[in-house]
């Protein structure tokens, strides 16, 4: 489900902001300050009416932002999804029909899984890549080394998402069953509504060198 190269970029990037906006306006700048920042991959999340218009506005002006979207739980996002050219979609569960949509359509998906017979559906249905949502609340990392165990021979990887933050992601990143992780906590929605690209950007900035100093 996910390209080679897309896999590789997501290992290489490491981290996947994870954005609520409320206002297409502040896409740009927001998108901006994170790659100042050392981010350069985002999850635009459908929890807003304002997602497609921003994702639209960075492919755009930002192309070099690696732009997904989150959230997806229709065939109908799907189709506006591809349409603005997203270069991945995740959700927060598995849906067998939204799955094989979404391959259907040519998007690269990432369904969510809390348990190994979810990882087992999603290996049926050709997901390499899968979220592991929420991740804190599920059992956090041990967790998902003892529900990965039986399937590490088949290729798969993980981003883990919830509950992630500056004091915690270290131990994730380090793990190789993890490609990228997700972090809402790097641009949260009120930093965000209130413009504070200072803060967010020194939030990506702290949360590159943890990665970097992680995985070199």
């Amino acid at each position: 489900m996910f390209p080679t190269e897309l896999q590789t970029k997501l290992k290489e990037t490491a981290i996947i902001a994870v954005l609520v906006i409320d206002d297409a306006k502040r896409a740009v700048p927001l998108a901006k300050c994170l790659l100042r920042g050392g981010v350069d991959a985002i999850e635009l999340t459908l929890r807003t009416d304002a997602a497609l218009d921003a994702l639209r506005a960075i492919r755009q002006e930002v192309p070099e932002m690696l732009a997904g979207i989150g959230t997806i739980l229709t065939t109908q996002q799907i189709d506006e999804v591809v349409a603005a050219e997203a270069a991945f979609g995740v959700a927060p569960g598995l849906n067998r029909r939204i799955v094989e949509y979404a391959q259907d359509k040519g998007l690269p998906f990432g369904p969510g899984i809390a348990t190994p017979s979810d990882i087992e559906q999603g290996l049926e249905l050709g997901c390499q890549t899968l979220k592991f949502f929420p991740a804190e609340t599920s059992g956090g990392l041990s967790h998902l080394k003892s529900m990965a165990g039986p399937y590490p021979h088949l290729g798969i990887d993980f981003i883990p998402l919830g509950g992630l933050n500056a004091q915690n992601m270290e131990s994730y990143v380090a793990s190789p069953l993890i490609s990228a992780i997700g972090g809402s906590w790097i641009a949260k929605r009120d930093l965000i509504a209130a413009s504070n690209w200072d803060q967010i950007e020194a939030n990506a900035r702290e949360a590159r060198q943890i990665v970097t100093a992680t995985r070199g």
